[in-house]
């Protein structure tokens, strides 16, 4: 048990299911940190307890925000939005594999077939920690995050991957995004010096031609893919895990804020119920 505010509550590795639970979300909330050219997180105490004897707030938000989950329909005109998507592509079994990376290295194919490759399986959910997610703030995790190329993503197309999720801040390069020089970009006009010098010279342009070609391939292929992820993602790397990730059921909603959950099963004694009537 633990005590949270004087009410006891069973705790998340300590809990009459005998099951372990661990957050992979970063906080949502007051000046949580956010893409360049979003607007700040907005919340305002609309009852509050002097007021109204209840605490009710009123939130202003993009939902791609924090650790969150693209519908097809976000990056791909015509495909799903997240309400249409079936409720199995937000729960399953699957990996979190270790892939560290430093600043605007590409996660690829190859390196994701050398972590996990002969442990993947087929509609497996696919976690990735490069450890960026230790420099989730407005700072340089944005701008100088490693990124999925497109080798990774046909990778996940040939495994048949069902959900991706990492530790990074799209599901592509940044520089592959409005980060760098791409669509409504380059939002860090900066950056293009700063990766001629980083990259021996040359253009991003050159390296990054086209439109965040990840989210193209992955969301074609009814891959989904969580941005954003952090919290415990240490304590669970390297196993498999069972995964939760709803999100609310928001019409035609291009993405939504989730609480990813990973769930250890040490004991195998838990069960999932048979429908039985009662």
């Amino acid at each position: 048990m633990v005590e949270i505010r004087g009410i006891e509550f069973q705790s998340n590795t300590d809990n009459d299911m005998g099951l372990e639970f661990y957050n992979l979300s970063h906080r949502f909330g007051f000046q949580n940190p956010n893409w360049p050219y979003f607007q700040d997180t907005k919340i305002e105490r609309i009852h509050y307890m002097a007021k109204s004897g209840v605490l009710s707030q009123r939130i202003t938000t993009t939902m791609h925000a924090t650790t969150h989950i693209d519908a097809p329909a976000h990056v791909v005109q015509g495909t799903p939005f997240i309400d249409e998507v079936p409720l199995p592509h937000f729960f399953g079994t699957g990996l979190v594999v270790s892939i560290p990376k430093k600043k605007w290295e590409p996660i690829t194919g190859e390196d994701l077939e050398k972590a996990c490759g002969h442990a993947i399986r087929k509609g497996d959910v696919l976690i990735i920690n490069t450890g960026w997610h230790h420099d989730y703030e407005d700072g340089d995790y944005f701008a100088y995050c490693p990124g999925l190329v497109s080798s990774a993503a046909e990778w996940m197309v040939e495994k048949g991957v069902k959900v991706v999720g990492h530790d990074t801040q799209a599901n592509d390069h940044p520089l592959a995004t409005a980060i760098g020089p791409q669509r409504n970009g380059p939002l860090l006009p900066h950056l293009e010096q700063e990766y001629k010098e980083w990259s021996g010279g040359r253009d991003w342009k050159d390296d990054f031609p086209e439109w965040e070609p990840v989210h193209n391939i992955l969301f074609k292929n009814g891959i989904l893919g969580i941005e954003n992820v952090g919290g415990d993602l240490d304590a669970v790397t390297g196993k498999r895990c069972t995964f939760a990730f709803f999100p609310w059921n928001w019409d035609r909603g291009d993405g939504c804020i989730i609480r990813l959950v990973a769930m250890i099963d040490k004991s195998q004694n838990f069960r999932i119920d048979d429908g039985a009537e009662f």
